[in-house]
């Protein structure tokens, strides 16, 4: 009798059940649909605080909010994420996931109502909290639900689909910039290209039906939750502290809390603090040349737009491959060194960019590139995030890696906007070049973590 040999790499995902296989459709939906509301913000932030200032969308000040409302947007995140992570392990990863999706649906479908810039970044600190809490949600109940042996494969392709929800906002902004370009939207008047970005934003609330009615707990969490029931019962706030304390304070969790802050933080801040500015660099860089072209007025503005959206569309493109890269990458040589290996080529690629990107030409190659090289750690959060707590932390460690790195991440933008400002302010459109440049040494952070950090390659989920 021929002994059958264990379905081992991306052959593993066979072993998947038909609900595990739902299980991901449902958390790839919840995450894309999170991930196509953080992109409408960053394409739709300057053309907005434009038009609640009043002020033209390359004018400093506009600058200077748009740096304000990131920041304060991923105080948000950071904030949610702890406590949405610790409510994943304290009520369950379903009840958690339904909540973070309703927040973050409807405070970006809030957001068009702005009228002011003061409420605008109230309405992106709310929307921050339920984007914080959805990935460690989604991610986590993902984990748990599949086997041991496809599991980073999963999860990378979890990671890798979020770009659908990135290019399909690159796409609506493609598309309302060829109508506003085109003049179907009257000067001065309420309904504008970005207060309909931020209205399409609502659509993720339909999915709360149906995360809630029909997935269930995964039987990992529900045997932890019963053990947990059948002792000392607490109050909502001790059981809060009380998970954040013992994460905190017991070996060998709390050191790999705080190296896996300084991996994920290094990432957070080279994309949203560097990565996610490459629109307004491309439109800096092009409006020259569109003005050159003829294009005045709402025809530029609506050129500018088209261009940030084609720029974001191929800087997911080049993510989605590079997430797929970190997945096959990591299955030969393990997490830390394919980590180290998209660190250093992330640096050098959004390094690149910044400092050369110029023509149109340039767009088509250079974003792509640094997209891959950038975003392709995001794929490895997914995949070694789970691998590092136990069930009763799982939830609350990796939200807490994930997102709380973000209350430090949230100076990224505001750094950018001081080495602009500040201490490139005589180049004049160069002044980001540089600053994008000087920023992306934060990437040695992630290096520096990673020899503190356990190598789980082939190890199942601890418990």
């Amino acid at each position: 009798m021929t002994e059958t040999k264990p379905l081992t790499g991306w052959a593993s995902l066979r072993l998947l059940t038909p609900y595990q296989w739902f299980v991901f459709v449902v958390c790839c939906l919840a995450w894309d649909l999170d991930c196509l509301d953080q992109q409408l913000f960053i394409l739709a932030r300057d053309p907005a605080i434009a038009a609640l200032t009043g002020l033209p969308v390359g004018d400093k000040i506009v600058a200077a909010y748009g740096t304000q409302s990131t920041a304060i947007f991923m105080i948000g995140w950071a904030v949610g994420g702890v406590f949405f992570g610790v409510m994943g392990d304290r009520l369950g990863r379903v009840k958690t996931l339904t909540a973070t999706i309703g927040l973050y649906a409807f405070f970006t479908g809030f957001s068009a109502l702005s009228v002011g810039v003061t409420d605008f970044m109230a309405y992106r600190f709310m929307t921050g909290l339920g984007v914080g809490g959805a990935f460690a949600a989604a991610v986590v109940l993902l984990a748990e639900t599949v086997p041991d042996a496809p599991r980073p494969y999963i999860l990378g392709m979890f990671q890798a689909s979020s770009v659908l929800g990135n290019c399909s906002a690159a796409l609506i902004s493609l598309q309302l910039g060829g109508l506003q370009k085109s003049g179907a939207f009257t000067p001065g008047e309420w309904l504008q290209p970005w207060r309909l970005m931020f209205l399409i934003g609502i659509v993720p609330g339909l999915l709360l039906a149906v995360v809630q009615l029909t997935l269930r707990e995964p039987d990992k969490w529900l045997a932890m939750r019963a053990a947990t029931l059948a002792g000392v019962r607490e109050s909502p706030v001790q059981a809060f502290f009380g998970t954040l304390k013992a994460l905190l304070t017991t070996s060998p969790w709390k050191q790999r809390v705080l190296f896996g802050l300084l991996l994920t933080g290094a990432g957070v801040v080279g994309l949203w603090g560097i990565g996610f500015f490459s629109p307004r660099l491309v439109g800096l860089a092009l409006q020259s040349t569109f003005e050159a072209e003829g294009f005045t007025g709402d025809q530029l503005k609506g050129e500018v737009a088209r261009w940030r959206g084609i720029t974001s569309l191929f800087q997911n493109a080049g993510a989605f491959f590079g997430i797929f890269a970190f997945s096959a990458v990591t299955g030969v040589f393990g997490r830390r060194p394919t980590f180290a290996l998209f660190f250093l080529l992330g640096a050098l690629a959004t390094a690149g960019t910044f400092l050369n990107l110029k023509t149109r030409d340039d767009v088509m190659w250079m974003i792509p590139v640094m997209g891959f090289c950038q975003l392709a750690v995001f794929g490895g959060f997914a995949i070694y995030l789970p691998e590092l707590f136990p069930t009763r932390f799982r939830s609350t460690g990796v939200s807490f890696c994930y997102n709380a790195g973000r209350l430090v991440a949230a100076l990224g933008p505001f750094g950018l906007g001081m080495l602009e400002t500040k201490v490139y302010d005589g180049y004049g459109s160069d002044a980001i070049r540089y600053a994008g440049a000087t920023m992306c040494l934060v990437y040695v952070l992630g290096v520096f973590a990673l020899p503190f950090l356990p190598e789980t390659k082939g190890k199942p989920l601890p418990e």
